[in-house]
């Protein structure tokens, strides 16, 4: 008899415990040295998908600098983050994980530009939703293993990332579920009514305390504003102060680096004690518990959620509206939107088994494989294209 892996920590009642996990849509013999969770991650780390992260930019679209955030840099801090929460709280560091690094998997390139672009072009074929896209790809869209489609997650993993922004339905309440959600659904019931599980619930709230944190970085070492524009912020002034002081003509980068970690440090401490707090008042016997629960177990302080509003209005207005990076935004949903309409209209410019595909299909077929292919570029593997197919390069005027 092999006995399960055993897990980092020891798990808490309300924990997704490897041994009841409610298993693949397609029945698999389990790894003897790896939980299940482990293998998920595992999957999703060697999907090709994961490795396109790698030249998929967030705010500063290519060619805006090797230094800054990419999708791939970003999910491997909110996986960080994910585990430290995780530990603290006696969850599932594994499913975590896992959720954590598979959370971007469906970005489009050029960041947000590139999904707000692609959005617009689908708007009479469907949309496109990079949250949906994630799921397509885990349950589709990989095509790596003989034996089926997709990565063949578990129910833990896949629950979580279909409601990475919470339930998707209300008990009794008519649904509209995107498209590849409602067809997997059909096989395999995810419960999309409930609360996710607590581990997925941390894995979105960390990739808050990511992003926020990150774009403030990158946006001052980009020059985008200035330390001095912060001090009169909360929690964000306060720490850049208290850096100062103590450190009195610390050198700029150093500065930054030391204050945006204290910043994710109280943020990681709040995001504990409120979730501890939370815990103690429902008293979970399982996870189940914790989907039953009317609202989210894991969640920010009402202090802290006052104080990181106004750092996110600042980032709006100063970083993701800033004119370096509406140029460059514009362009790269340009760049998106002429190459979805020469695909669309003639699919012989599609490679190889796309392009036979695509020919055989009605609209709106058509358009979601031609969604799907964009979906998948890369920054600068679309600036190659646009610049084969239109024969200027890209953020060239």
């Amino acid at each position: 008899m092999t006995s399960h892996p055993s897990t980092a920590t020891q798990l808490a009642p309300y924990a997704c415990d490897p041994r009841e996990s409610r298993g693949r849509l397609h029945r698999e013999r389990e790894s003897r040295t790896r939980s299940c969770y482990q293998r998920d991650r595992d999957r999703v780390i060697y999907s090709g998908a994961f490795r396109k992260l790698k030249h998929k930019t967030q705010v500063f679209v290519s060619p805006g600098g090797d230094y800054y955030r990419t999708r791939l840099t970003h999910s491997i801090e909110v996986s960080q983050i994910t585990r430290t929460v995780c530990r603290q709280l006696g969850l599932n560091e594994d499913l975590g994980e896992a959720l954590a690094l598979a959370h971007d998997l469906g970005h489009t390139c050029f960041g947000h530009a590139g999904e707000e672009a692609l959005d617009r072009v689908m708007t009479d074929f469907g949309g496109f939703d990079h949250n949906e896209q994630t799921f397509r790809i885990v349950t589709d869209l990989e095509r790596r293993y003989a034996d089926f489609d997709g990565l063949n997650l578990t129910w833990e993993c896949l629950e979580g990332l279909a409601k990475h922004n919470g339930p998707l339905t209300r008990p009794g309440a008519p649904s509209d579920l995107p498209p590849s959600i409602a067809r997997f659904q059909a096989q395999m019931d995810l419960e999309l009514a409930s609360q996710p599980s607590l581990e997925a619930q941390i894995a979105a709230l960390s990739d808050d305390i990511a992003y926020i944190n990150h774009d403030l970085d990158d946006g001052l070492r980009a020059e985008l504003f200035e330390v001095g524009d912060l001090l009169d912020l909360p929690l964000v002034g306060e720490a850049f102060s208290a850096v100062s002081d103590r450190h009195p003509g610390l050198e700029p980068s150093r500065l930054i680096h030391e204050s945006v970690r204290r910043l994710i440090g109280h943020m990681v401490e709040d995001l504990v004690a409120e979730t501890s707090r939370r815990l103690e008042g429902i008293g979970p016997e399982s996870a189940n518990d914790l989907r039953r629960a009317a609202s989210p177990t894991g969640a920010f302080s009402s202090a802290l959620l006052m104080e990181v509003g106004p750092l996110r209005e600042f980032l709006f207005k100063k970083m993701y509206r800033h004119v370096r990076v509406t140029e460059m935004t514009d362009q790269a949903k340009l760049v998106v939107r002429r190459l979805f309409g020469k695909y669309f209209a003639e699919p012989a410019f599609l490679p190889g088994e796309w392009r036979e595909i695509a020919v055989e299909m009605g609209d709106r077929d058509r358009a979601r494989l031609v969604a799907d292919y964009i979906a998948g570029m890369t920054d600068r593997y679309a600036s190659r294209e646009y610049e084969k197919l239109f024969g200027v390069g890209v953020f060239e005027t």
